[in-house]
């Protein structure tokens, strides 16, 4: 029964070590922040000490070495020295690379102090998250196929991603101006990777000269927030003459046709006289 008693007073002391341990502690909260490649910023983080203890000539540095920043001014700030339960702020300013691939990145940070109980210096060690998001810019390029009066055609609207981040489930829907919809009026694109384009085609019929390709162009970008635009593109179609003038089409060619015709009618013809003169040999006789 002492045995017992035993361990169970040394697990307890372990617990409060282990509890203790986890709730005096070097507590490092950074504010998080989303940045722009080429854009330059603030970062703001706080220090709290949560030992039992003060600790003096505090000092917070950040590590830009393996991420694409670079600093504004000092890597390392000072502090006020903390009294237990005490806290103080740094602010740095950074800026992000312009060639910066987005996405999310770990800042190492190091806090360094002075031990009023040992009179040691001591280190924290630790790494915080910041964002490096992508500005959408879409681009829209409209192609036709056989762009004719009256002649069933296609219309593609090609969507750019001029971006630095990827925009996702892009949808594209259309609203028919002059021109009859064969197909869907919708078009689901996918995904479009940076510096990549798709298409969305849909089959028509030109009723004018002078249709227009309205359409809404809905997508996510790349910290998922759902975007839509709206684009009015005037589409260029052709009558058929200026298409024959302007070598698009060809004009129907006649002549093989009125030559079978006349093989034909010449062909009859000769048939009769021939039947006619067979007739009048039978009355002869």
């Amino acid at each position: 029964m002492d045995a017992q008693k035993e361990l169970k007073i040394m697990f307890g002391l372990i617990f409060l070590v282990f509890t203790l341990n986890v709730t005096s502690a070097i507590i490092v909260d950074a504010e998080y922040i989303t940045i722009y490649p080429g854009e330059q910023k603030n970062i703001k983080i706080n220090i709290e000490n949560n030992l039992d203890y003060d600790i003096e000539d505090v000092s917070i540095a950040l590590n830009l070495d393996s991420v694409p920043f670079n600093f504004i001014g000092s890597s390392e700030k000072p502090l006020d020295n903390l009294d237990s339960d005490d806290d103080d702020s740094a602010t740095f300013i950074i800026r992000a690379s312009t060639d910066a691939i987005p996405g999310d990145y770990q800042i190492p940070y190091t806090v360094r102090y002075t031990n009023t109980d040992t009179d040691e210096k001591e280190n924290k060690t630790g790494k915080f998250g910041i964002r490096i998001s992508a500005k959408t810019n879409l681009d829209f390029v409209v192609e036709t196929k056989n762009a004719i009066v009256g002649k069933q055609g296609k219309i593609s609207l090609k969507v750019i991603n001029k971006g630095l981040g990827e925009v996702k489930f892009v949808s594209v829907q259309i609203f028919p101006q002059n021109y009859e919809l064969l197909s869907s009026d919708k078009a689901y694109i996918g995904n479009i990777d940076s510096d990549d384009s798709d298409f969305a085609t849909f089959d028509v019929i030109f009723r004018s000269s002078n249709p227009i390709l309205s359409a809404k162009i809905t997508y996510k970008d790349f910290d998922n927030n759902a975007k839509t635009e709206i684009i009015n593109v005037p589409i260029n179609v052709y009558t058929q003459e200026k298409a024959l003038e302007l070598g698009l089409i060809k004009k129907p060619n006649y002549i093989p046709y009125m030559i079978v015709a006349g093989i034909l009618f010449l062909w009859y013809i000769i048939r009769k006289i021939k039947k006619r003169k067979k007739n009048k040999q039978l009355r002869r006789n």
